[in-house]
């Protein structure tokens, strides 16, 4: 008798989904490789999702604005980097209005043992808008930024061109306004875009 060309039809009629675990769980790896929803999902399709202990916040990527940045934060937070690091720094005045973190010592001083290039020259840079997310560095020192970041609760024009933006609020910008010095990343998760913004037909 031929082998059936159809693998589920025969694994089933000689009942090796059911005695076997190991064939089953291969069986459902290689479905889910060739499903759509099994395929590795862009930094366009992905938001990260932090948890403070203030409430969550979502924000959405900008790899055309800023690839090298996203591709490091999306890094940091597979290695929760992030995870229970504190806001260390809050400015609320005339000319600066933003929350920053992302400091492993929890003072301004610290970063994940490397630093990335600057990305604010790239023309496809965004703004300093509302929500805006951007990386911190060392003033006068190019290439210094790592893993700090800020979120602008103000727009902030002056600082288009110095600073690589890669990012902005999507969701929950109520609790960034609410944010204060020592408030707690307690976590940061990458989840679907899909999930937090509805499809527009195009």
């Amino acid at each position: 008798m031929k082998a059936t060309r159809y693998p589920l039809a025969q694994l089933t009629s000689q009942n090796l989904l059911h005695k076997s675990p190991i064939v089953l769980l291969l069986f459902l790896t290689l479905i889910g490789c060739a499903l759509p929803f099994g395929r590795q999902l862009t930094p366009e399709d992905q938001t990260a999702v932090v948890t403070t202990d203030k409430g969550t916040f979502v924000l959405e990527f900008y790899p055309d604005a800023a690839p090298v940045a996203v591709d490091n934060f999306i890094k940091l937070i597979n290695q929760k980097f992030y995870d229970g690091l504190t806001f260390h720094r809050k400015v609320d005045a005339p000319g600066l209005n933003i929350i920053q973190s992302g400091c492993p010592k929890g003072d301004g001083s610290g970063g994940p043992g490397w630093t990335i290039i600057d990305e604010y020259t790239n023309p496809n840079q965004r703004p300093h808008v509302r929500g805006t997310v951007a990386m911190a560095r060392v003033p006068d020192t190019p290439n210094s930024s790592g893993s700090q970041f800020y979120i602008c609760l103000k727009p902030q024009p002056h600082l288009d061109g110095n600073y690589t933006t890669f990012g902005g609020v999507i969701q929950g910008m109520d609790v960034v306004d609410r944010l204060e010095i020592g408030d707690v990343m307690t976590k940061i998760r990458l989840e679907a875009k899909s999930k937090y913004v509805k499809a527009t037909a195009e």
